[in-house]
């Protein structure tokens, strides 16, 4: 893998880290505990930090590729393909849950859910392109 890739995986799974950490287990805490069903979660004492890390780093490394793939290289390129990329992977998945289990209680939770990841998704991305920097010409 190039430099791009490793700097994005590494750069975008920490911003994912903590803005999901303060987004979602600061900011939203409450919401989440009163329209999600929370009987499966584990305790903050009870969580496997090292699956935690692997999963931002895995989605910050799809996030590179798709990035690089695309050929996206201006901000607002990086902040389209990362909105993108977050509405169809967290659609897929909560559209998923909510068929098959009851992880949600009411549609607007999944809607809400959606709608941060994606907006999360799209600033990750525009992180990633940023940190790219300018491309070199020889």
């Amino acid at each position: 893998m190039d430099a791009k890739i490793w700097k994005g995986t590494l750069i975008g799974g920490v911003v994912y880290f903590i803005l999901g950490w303060i987004i979602y287990g600061m900011l939203l805490a409450g919401y989440l505990a009163s329209n999600f069903n929370n009987c499966a979660n584990r305790s903050q004492e009870d969580m496997i930090w090292w699956a935690i890390i692997a999963s931002n780093l895995i989605y910050a490394l799809f996030l590179t590729l798709i990035l690089k793939w695309s050929g996206t290289t201006t901000i607002v390129g990086g902040l389209k393909t990362g909105a993108l990329f977050g509405l169809l992977m967290t659609s897929t998945f909560d559209l998923s849950m909510y068929s098959m289990t009851t992880t949600f209680q009411n549609f607007t939770g999944l809607i809400v859910d959606v709608v941060i990841a994606t907006a999360l998704a799209a600033f990750i991305g525009m992180v990633i392109v940023l940190l790219w920097g300018k491309e070199k010409t020889a």
